[in-house]
């Protein structure tokens, strides 16, 4: 499928759903270089003393407080020795200059979306690949030992260290610091639409201050101003001091008009995105094509076989394995500390899986046993969202049920599941049949996946979210899933554990 308008990949993060793709033509907006610049040196000192700890703390480890040297062979057969301090040294030059050239701190790509932590990973494995190429041409022998310390243990710190500093940057975003003020121009409905997926993303760093269409007047969206007609858009672009312009799409605007646009705002140092319809499209499915001077979008259909398919089933047969071996003492305890009520540990349940299948899901009970009998009596009392069943003071749950629901301690049986390929550590959340029955068409294309023990509903507020909102997260990853995304829903879940919310 291609999409002609002339709009690039600008994704935020993985976990979020509904983000805009864009991309900026202009130069950086004055207003917000200034934070964009001090939040970047605060990167580079993170990332310089991350990389020469790793490294040498690899040359520490591996030969002590020795004075060890590398033997390097000469080119006219004499040869000459190395002290591992200086190879350290330029290993750890070589690993920055690594991450300047892959852009790790674009403004576009840092304290957002996973694409700053993939950037990080490419640079420092293609740096070592590199490094290790031309140390086995020139027959240098590097201790093995050395660089398997470094690489792994820098570039798991390099992420830490990013994701203190996102947290951080949140932090600030939330307290209305560190934002980039934007103003979307286009037409009314088109611009509606912009501004609602814009808002899903608190984390994206965007205030939306006014709005420019057709209208000229009103409001876009509670809190947007409409604050100018499409003929007079500059004067009102300078009357709010933006120092971003999202453009939502107008037949009203010819393409050289956006093109002269585009250059009124370059020299007034406001940045140009221009936004397309596609929502719920993850930056990989996208590749931008230039043809006759137009950026033709290609979106990949999302894939449900595979290599990539293989890989999350060896993922998740390994971890689930690897976690029920682990875990097997706590999940003895906890079997015993649910049937002290005289009732069954665990509670099977039938429900649907992918493309439809049926299978048995496995809990720790955490209801009196006849919990399913009294189902009919509070469905009036119900707190869920309209279509699942849901009760903040469930009268059914035991006491240590709601210890165990409070921290999803009960879902851990579900191990098993993923285990025998009913499930898969993540996915949609496994509906019950009725249900299904009452899907509406798209959201049978949550059935294109194995449901999963957490997912994106289960991060992303889980019980207090409503029923749309519930498909879109799980319709979202659907169509966007990958194992690097897998890995921070599992990171996002474990902080969702220590502080939970929305569990009942």
């Amino acid at each position: 499928m291609a999409v002609s308008e002339p709009w690039g990949a600008h994704w935020g993060a993985i976990g979020q759903a509904g983000q805009t793709s864009a991309v900026a033509f202009a130069p950086p907006a004055s207003s917000s270089a200034n934070w964009q610049a001090a939040y970047r040196r605060r990167l580079v000192v993170t990332d310089a003393i991350i990389v020469v700890v790793a490294v040498f703390g690899a040359q520490f480890l591996r030969f002590g407080e020795d004075s060890a040297s590398l033997y390097i062979p000469g080119f006219s057969g004499s040869s000459f020795t190395l002290a591992y301090t200086l190879v350290s040294a330029v290993f750890a030059v070589a690993w920055l200059v690594g991450l300047r050239l892959h852009g790790t701190r674009d403004p576009k790509t840092v304290g957002n979306g996973t694409q700053e932590y993939r950037s990080i990973a490419d640079a420092s494995i293609r740096t070592f690949g590199i490094l290790t190429i031309a140390a086995f041409l020139l027959h240098i022998e590097v201790a093995r030992a050395y660089l398997l310390l470094a690489l792994p243990v820098g570039l798991l710190l390099l992420i830490a260290g990013r994701w203190m500093w996102r947290g951080w940057l949140s932090a600030q975003r939330s307290q209305g610091r560190f934002l980039t003020r934007i103003v979307i121009v286009g037409e009314h409905a088109k611009s509606v639409h912009i501004a609602r997926e814009v808002q899903r993303d608190h984390t994206a760093g965007y205030e939306i201050i006014g709005a420019v269409t057709e209208r000229g007047h009103g409001l876009l969206l509670p809190g947007i101003p409409v604050i100018g007609d499409l003929d007079g858009m500059l004067p009102a672009l300078e009357s709010v001091g933006a120092d971003a312009v999202v453009y939502s799409g107008s037949d009203l605007i010819s393409p050289p008009r956006l093109r002269q646009f585009g250059w009124e705002l370059q020299t007034r140092s406001i940045d140009l995105i221009v936004a397309a319809a596609l929502t719920d499209i993850a930056g990989p499915r996208i590749h931008a094509r230039p043809v006759a001077g137009l950026s033709l979008i290609h979106v990949d259909y999302p894939e449900f076989t595979g290599m990539r398919y293989a890989t999350k089933r060896a993922f998740d047969v390994c971890v689930s394995a690897l976690a029920l071996l682990v875990l097997s003492p706590l999940l003895l305890a906890l079997a015993f500390a649910v049937r002290t009520d005289g009732g069954p540990a665990l509670f099977m349940q039938e429900r649907i899986g992918l493309d439809g299948r049926r299978f048995r899901l496995l809990k720790f009970r955490s209801m009196v046993p006849d919990a399913e009998d009294m189902l009919s009596n509070l469905l009036a009392f119900s707190d869920g969202n309209g279509v699942l069943f849901k009760m903040r003071d469930d009268p059914r749950v035991t006491k240590v049920g709601g210890v165990l629901r409070r921290f999803s301690l009960d879902e851990l049986p579900q191990l098993w599941n993923v285990l025998r390929g009913d499930m898969s550590l993540i996915g949609p959340r496994p509906p019950l049949m009725r249900e299904v029955q009452n899907y509406e068409d798209f959201a049978q294309r949550r059935l294109l996946v194995k449901p999963g023990i957490t997912g994106l509903w289960q991060v992303s507020g889980r019980s207090d979210l409503s029923w749309e909102d519930s498909v879109r997260l799980d319709l979202y990853y659907v169509e966007n899933w990958s194992l690097t995304g897998d890995l921070v829903i599992l990171w996002r879940t474990v902080r969702t554990l220590l502080r939970p919310h929305g569990a009942y």
